[in-house]
């Protein structure tokens, strides 16, 4: 089989395949490409070594000798003398990393050992955006086990709650066993310990099986701080620009063409080999890209070309806090053409409308996070060109209600980052009642944008989600966890109140508890939210794309808000007393309430109680 590599920054590269060498050659079509045919198979061991000048044969040496880190040789001047070792590296490209970003790469035959394990794989489901309930899913945490094969046993309860793509939050290789995943440094491997690449495919059949969508979230913005081997081979990074993480991944600096690729095939690989049907794409906003054509555009174009060769419905979906919709418009209209963002305006004033909080970036929202709600629920975004005193700035352009359907936008209650970034990762379960959780559920179930969970929200999970690493080098392990404590620090908690992020048992406090959905309130809420996803599925009135022909009235005061979608009606009570609000006389009866209510009455008039909600149609 055929190896290669883009290594531009040297003139020597070495193939280790399993125990022996193999000289690589310059490809003379491809500039800063090597290339060898080697005997390959599938679970070959192998890495690129990286060297300057030719490295001589001394008497008794076979070129095909592996060379292993640590090797004494008593020679000095001898190549493979400490002072000369070149490491060998894993691919870049590499499918699978047994040991870890730090060790070998391994052969992935995907026709053969992974997919031919199955002779008719299931197909991937037709569910398009518009129709879709998505479910964000960490599988290091959605199981104790933390495997993809744990993960997919669980699948029915999804199935059963009406959810039609899980989300799965990065899967690419990382140091250590446990983390986020966003701390990857592999974007075409799969972390070995949640099952490695056999392991994903074992979940996407499943889930295709239960006809069950599969969305993956990938990085593109930066590459985590340990274990990182793109810069020995090229110029993955550059220093035109400067983002959090450091560098900026290199997307339009001298080299970039090649960068480029190698992101988009990443991208691709996931759609194609593993058959997965969407990709979430972490913080667009943070990739720096000067290019007159950029990589999202091309990426989305990708994709697009994908989807029309597979005939499968294919999407991108990003998250951006620049409030701009030209990261959904259509290409030929001047945007990006990715098919959905995230919409943290609506999470944000939905939250404050809840919690009442008003720190940091909520602070806009708190004023009148009812009127915030309805503006969004109606518009999208709460910034759209409005001043931002969390920024500084204004922020944020409208959107063209007339050219964008609300399916460009997914709206939640809760996610990874809302939930995790907070200083004890509590739920909304941790500080509100049943009821408050049952009206949120409503809103974001019933209201215009595709509908996203958070795993466990589902039924208030007690378990919290809290930020854990298991960095293998300690002094990045010990820069984590004080940077964790300084930062919470400015906010008034103590040291000793922050939970330690490399500690076992922050992650195993993350990990859902499987007992809770079927006892007393949580297995109440539960039932809520399978209610609420079956009649959106059964009212095509709920997933009716107009934003402007969403109709909503609120009191701040007195805490209650309803909306009008078609024929559906949705009154929230948020207070602590009950309210009666006029629905005006149209003949809608409930369809479904957290708290038994009577039908309206003569006058239209439907009394709702203290933190509850009702759903009316005719």
């Amino acid at each position: 089989m055929q190896f290669e590599v883009w290594a531009p920054l040297t003139d020597r590269v070495v193939l280790r395949l399993d125990g022996a060498a193999y000289a690589m050659t310059p490809d003379p079509e491809r500039s800063g490409w090597w290339v060898v045919e080697a005997p390959g198979a599938d679970g070959s061991h192998y890495g690129f070594q990286l060297g300057a000048g030719p490295a001589p044969l001394f008497p008794g040496d076979d070129p095909r000798d592996p060379v292993h880190p640590g090797q004494h040789v008593e020679h000095p001047d001898h190549p493979h003398h400490p002072d000369h070792v070149h490491p060998v590296r894993p691919d870049p490209r590499g499918r699978r990393l047994p040991e870890g970003p730090d060790g070998l790469s391994a052969v992935v035959d995907f026709a053969g050992s992974l997919w031919g394990s199955f002779p008719e794989p299931a197909p991937s489901p037709r569910v398009a955006l518009q129709d879709a309930v998505l479910y964000e899913l960490h599988v290091g945490t959605f199981t104790p086990e933390g495997t993809f094969d744990a993960a997919a046993a669980r699948l029915g309860h999804l199935t059963a709650l009406g959810i039609t793509h899980v989300e799965l939050m990065p899967v690419c290789s990382f140091p250590g066993r446990h983390g986020w995943g966003y701390d990857g440094v592999a974007p075409w491997a799969v972390h070995e310990p949640y099952g490695g690449p056999a392991g994903l495919v074992r979940f996407v059949e499943a889930a295709h099986t239960a006809g069950l969508g599969v969305v993956l979230d990938v990085v593109h913005n930066h590459l985590g701080p340990s274990g990182n081997h793109l810069p020995v081979f090229g110029p993955y990074f550059t220093e035109t620009h400067h983002t959090p993480w450091g560098a900026a991944v290199n997307l339009d600096a001298p080299g970039s063409d090649e960068v480029r690729a190698y992101f988009l095939g990443s991208a691709l690989a996931w759609l194609r080999d593993y058959r997965i049907d969407g990709l979430r794409l972490d913080a667009v906003h943070a990739l720096a890209d000067d290019r007159a054509l950029t990589f999202l555009e091309e990426l989305s174009a990708a994709v697009d070309e994908l989807a029309a060769e597979t005939g499968r419905p294919l999407f991108l979906i990003a998250e951006s806090d620049r409030c701009d919709p030209r990261t959904t418009s259509p290409r030929a209209a001047g945007g990006l053409g990715l098919h959905a963002q995230w919409n943290d305006d609506f999470h944000h004033a939905l939250h404050c409308a809840l919690t009442g909080e008003s720190q940091a970036y909520y602070a806009d929202f708190a004023e009148a996070p009812l009127g915030a709600l309805a503006k969004t629920m109606t518009r999208a975004f709460f910034h759209d060109g409005t001043w931002s005193s969390f920024r500084g700035r204004h922020h944020g352009r409208a959107v063209d209600r007339g050219r964008t359907p609300a399916h460009r936008f997914l709206g939640y209650t809760q996610t990874h980052d809302q939930i995790g970034n907070r200083a004890l990762g509590d739920r909304l379960a941790a500080s509100l009642s049943p009821g408050l959780l049952a009206c949120a559920a409503t809103v974001a179930l019933t209201g215009p944008f595709v509908p996203m969970l958070f795993m466990g929200e589902e039924w208030g999970a007690g378990t919290p989600w809290q930020y854990f690493t298991d960095h293998p080098d300690e002094e990045l392990a010990e820069a984590v966890r004080a940077g964790r404590r300084r930062e919470f620090a400015d906010h008034g908690w103590k040291a000793e109140e922050i939970p330690d992020p490399q500690d076992p048992a922050t992650r195993d406090r993350s990990c859902l508890d499987w007992a809770e959905p079927g006892r007393g309130s949580h297995a109440r809420l539960l039932d809520w939210y399978r209610t609420l996803i079956a009649l959106r599925r059964t009212h095509s009135d709920l997933r009716d794309p107009d934003l402007a022909a969403l109709r909503i009235a609120h009191d701040e005061e007195r805490r209650w808000l309803t909306f009008r979608r078609g024929d559906v009606r949705v009154v929230v009570n948020l207070s602590g007393e009950p309210v009666t609000v006029a629905l005006g006389r149209n003949g809608v009866r409930v369809l479904a309430a957290w708290v038994p209510v009577e039908h309206p009455d003569a006058d239209g008039r439907v009394h709702v109680p203290a933190e509850s909600a009702v759903v009316l149609g005719p």
